[in-house]
């Protein structure tokens, strides 16, 4: 049984295959289009998902979409009439864009892609069912709390429940226009930054501003109450009208100028104490919804997803203060990841097929062997060496302070590089996160880095007792080790740690070993292999670009090394490991 799994009517639009309850492959559309979280139909990432599976149309029997279009139809039209002198750009959206124009382009592509094979049925599957449902089916939990925040989807903002095996109940949702994403993209963009695309940006923006300053107001903006349900002081914003300004005269007043969008304007001292009080309260709130759940359900563990739930930060004070031992999330815990819930979805709760696929390998997109990576190379006429120690070589180049792109294996799904399409640093060196974000990156000078840690050495460097190979928990670094590893330890004494597993990426954890044994340290930094504004990269062609217009120094693409220099006395005393790219392919 092959579904295919699809997520286009908001952003991040990504495509997947569950082969007889595996996943198969996933991979977001702007991987391959290199439009970052793009809204466009998947058509690109449908085809690849198909070559990969090594599948035609005729082999597909379902096709699951992340969204019920017609969902909260009444809702919807009720709050445009309400509203009606205000709402013109919210009838066009809802009405409009997703109701009429983008159904449409999905039977356009329907009836071609299925011209000369059968039809398979379409299941529309409810947002936040996709969601947190879908991640709790394909989590390794066989019971758990449910929760789910994000700016909204059809119309609700928010799911909590619980789950057991493959049944779920709903306690409550919250409705837009009651919604803390879409008040946490009113204050990224008030910082600056671009709202539903930026709000990383704010959280790491946060640390630098005094938190107090405007807590008092702000936790007068919205709020938890005592059934869990949202509150908004509407009268500070204009999302609500899906303005193109999210924040109203009111919010100004209070606060002060809004930042320029330009990355180059000035933060004032205001922008990043409402960037605090904002990223705070949201983890008051947050910590507020899962400390309801807890006591609710009486769970030990919680699945968390939607667009708030990419606020690692959050999370981690969800792992240390909310009574669950732990928490799940998949590493596409945005709207990229609704593709693969409502695939599992209509596999588990509809086809009422048995639970047994367990998501705790990211590594799901294309994967490229040393032979595809020749022939890129060589057809873009470049010199390479190849190297059987790899890992070993990887980690004398990292030891000498060279920063280095690192593509590997299978693309991971999500936002975050997680070891196979990164780049990596010594942690350290202090100027290393300077040196990064100004000469690779290209981006805002407090962004912060992660590290990536061996899951068996994290107790010696970071306060976390549980997992987290997906990057999506904020820890602390033990006071003790901060100066040891200063340049992945942000200015609050935090880190967003990825631990890593020889059982799901055994390269990366040998070259953290590797790496120890020259430095002393198991950790690197670890960031997406991009520059600021740019998709992680997918291709060998990808990460070539991007290498050579970036400050990069070494470029590991599988067991082949490409460096800038090109120094050929160097290559003479690289040792018997090593075979020029022209000896292999001719």
């Amino acid at each position: 049984m092959n579904i295919l799994g699809i997520n286009f009517y908001y952003h991040d639009s990504t495509a997947c295959i569950v082969s007889d309850g595996h996943l198969a492959i996933a991979i977001e559309e702007e991987r391959l289009t290199r439009k970052k979280h793009s809204t466009d139909f998947p058509i690109n990432a449908i085809n690849k998902c198909m070559e990969v599976a090594g599948l035609t149309p005729a082999d597909i029997d379902y096709v699951a979409v992340s969204v019920d279009p017609t969902l909260c139809m009444g809702k919807k039209l009720f709050y445009g009439v309400r509203h009606l002198r205000r709402s013109r750009q919210f009838i066009w959206q809802e009405l409009m864009m997703n109701l009429l124009w983008k159904r449409k382009r999905f039977f356009n592509w329907y009836e071609t892609f299925f011209k000369e094979a059968h039809k398979p049925p379409v299941y529309y599957i409810p947002h936040h069912l996709s969601h947190v449902v879908g991640t709790f089916l394909i989590s390794h939990y066989q019971s758990a709390a449910l929760l789910s925040v994000d700016g909204s989807g059809e119309w609700a903002t928010t799911f909590m429940g619980k789950a057991k095996d493959c049944s779920y109940t709903c306690y409550r949702q919250d409705y837009f226009p009651m919604s803390l994403g879409a008040v946490y993209e009113a204050a990224t963009q008030f910082c600056g930054f671009i709202p539903n695309y930026d709000e990383g940006k704010t959280m790491g923006l946060a640390p630098l501003g005094n938190p107090q300053k405007y807590y008092d107001i702000v936790s007068k903006l919205f709020w938890i109450n005592d059934d869990l349900s949202i509150g908004v002081d509407l009268s500070y914003f204009r999302y609500q009208y899906y303005s193109a300004v999210r924040y109203s005269s009111k919010f100004v007043e209070v606060f002060g100028a809004p930042r320029n969008k330009d990355k180059r304007a000035k933060f004032e001292q205001h922008h990043l104490d409402v960037a605090a009080a904002f990223q705070l309260h949201l983890e008051e709130c947050m910590l507020k919804l899962a400390r309801g759940l807890h006591q609710k359900t009486g769970e030990d563990y919680l699945v968390i997803s939607g667009g708030v739930a990419l606020n690692s930060v959050a999370n981690g004070r969800i792992v240390r203060e909310s009574g669950f031992i732990d928490i799940y999330l998949m590493p596409a815990a945005g709207d990229n990841g609704t593709a693969i819930g409502a695939a599992y979805y209509l596999y588990n709760c509809i086809l009422k097929s048995k639970r047994g696929f367990v998501h705790t390998d990211p590594y799901v997109g294309p994967r490229y062997s040393n032979k595809d990576i020749e022939t890129v190379i060589s057809s873009c006429k470049l010199s390479a060496t190849y190297f059987a120690n790899i890992e070993e070589k990887t980690a004398e180049i990292l030891h000498e302070g060279k920063i280095v792109g690192w593509y590997q294996g299978g693309m991971e799904i999500g936002p975050r590089s997680l070891g196979n399409r990164s780049i990596l640093a010594n942690p350290t060196l202090k100027y290393m996160k300077d040196k990064v974000n100004a000469e690779v990156k290209h981006r805002e000078a407090f962004r912060p880095f992660a590290p990536s840690c061996p899951m068996e050495d994290v107790s010696k460097y970071f306060e976390q007792h549980v997992a987290d190979p997906f990057m999506l928990k904020v820890c602390n670094v033990l006071p003790d080790k901060r100066d040891l590893v200063p340049a992945i330890t942000h200015v609050d004494g935090t880190a967003r740690l990825q631990t890593i597993h020889s059982d799901t990426n055994i390269r990366f954890h040998t070259l953290l070993k590797e790496f120890e044994k020259l430095s002393g340290v198991p950790v690197l930094l670890n960031t997406s292999f991009n520059v600021m504004g740019e998709p992680i990269v997918e291709s060998p062609y990808d990460a070539i670009r991007c290498f050579f217009t970036t400050g990069l120094d070494y470029l590991v693409l599988g067991n082949y090394i490409i460096e800038k220099t090109w120094n050929k006395e160097n290559d003479k005393s690289k040792g018997s490991t090593s075979t020029t790219l022209s000896n292999l392919v001719g």
